[in-house]
């Protein structure tokens, strides 16, 4: 198939890697005009992601040289770049192409999920891939297990077909909304076991911040409409367990910042790439607050992070 992944960030890579290897013929655009000339020179993406890009990848910053003939294209931006990729992908849309999308967030200005950002502006069928999947990990080909959902079943089994292998194993939930879910909010207990981590604490207050943080996000995801089963799979735990433990995750990596005085801006700084936890414990205090749900972790990260808190005050309370 002729498939282009929009966004060469680390999943963005990864993902045109893996799909190469599959033997698709894989577009990667980038907005980046010295990314773009980084990768064609070099076949390598420093910055993001540092393995060899194979020469059979085509690269380009031109967005309608990028979809055109694609029967699946692959959103791969940060979340708050969803919205204008969306509006720009309407602008050079030439037929039905199923839209796969990579980004977990909810928008902060609108609260609405990235499959709705996307709707706003496309007809497509939009498969939303979700679950613990570390870019580094994928391009290796450590085994990998996630989730995709889709209003459109035949859409996600399109995609199973075609992005699954041995090493990459993808189960098909018709939860769109907990499959989104899951994957936005898990980065904001993240945060929090991250600054646990700074802080000194031991496992068992991580376990105890990633319990009940499973436990609110249900809590929203089912106020929200969701199937509350999802958050115990792999789009809920299963990505919850990942970010809240691995070294490879920014938003834990981000919180043990914090938890050892470092500011937001600093520890961001220091990260160097987006942290999507940061703009999602915005958008999850406010929908807390709009359908009056208990949600305690997020409320005081959300202090943290915004109100200057300090955070060994706040687990001290």
């Amino acid at each position: 198939m002729k498939i282009s992944v929009l966004g060469a960030g680390s999943w963005g890579t990864a993902i045109a890697i893996h799909l190469n290897r599959l033997g698709h013929q894989i577009t990667l655009w980038t907005r980046d005009k010295n990314q773009f000339e980084e990768i064609v020179s070099t076949r390598h993406n420093k910055k993001y992601l540092d393995v060899d890009i194979p020469q059979e990848i085509s690269i380009t910053t031109d967005l309608k040289e990028a979809v055109t003939n694609s029967e699946i294209v692959v959103i791969a931006v940060p979340s708050h770049a969803v919205r204008e990729i969306s509006e720009k992908l309407k602008e050079v849309v030439y037929k039905n192409f199923i839209v796969v999308n990579l980004a977990k967030g909810i928008e902060t200005s609108t609260l609405k999920r990235m499959s709705e950002v996307i709707k706003e502006y496309l007809s497509n069928d939009v498969v939303v891939l979700s679950g613990p999947s570390h870019a580094e990990e994928v391009v290796r080909q450590i085994p990998t297990a996630c989730v995709l959902a889709s209003l459109n079943i035949k859409a996600c089994e399109i995609v199973q077909d075609a992005f699954m292998d041995e090493n990459f194993r993808l189960y098909i939930n018709e939860d769109v909304v907990g499959v989104e879910l899951g994957g936005s909010l898990k980065n904001i207990i993240a945060l929090g076991a991250g600054i646990s981590d700074g802080l000194g604490f031991g496992d068992n207050t991580k376990a105890a911040l990633m319990t009940r943080g499973l436990a609110e996000i249900t809590r929203l995801g089912v106020a929200l409409g969701s199937d509350p089963l999802t958050f115990l799979g792999l789009a809920g735990v299963g990505d919850l367990i990942v970010t809240c433990t691995s070294m490879l995750s920014r938003n834990r990596r981000a919180g043990i910042l914090i938890g050892k005085g470092k500011s937001l801006e600093e520890a961001l700084k220091e990260i160097g790439m987006v942290v999507e936890g940061v703009n999602t414990t915005k958008s999850a205090y406010r929908l807390s607050q709009i359908h009056k749900i208990e949600m305690p972790i997020t409320k005081e990260i959300y202090s943290i992070l915004f109100e200057g808190k300090n955070p060994y005050v706040v687990c001290l309370s």
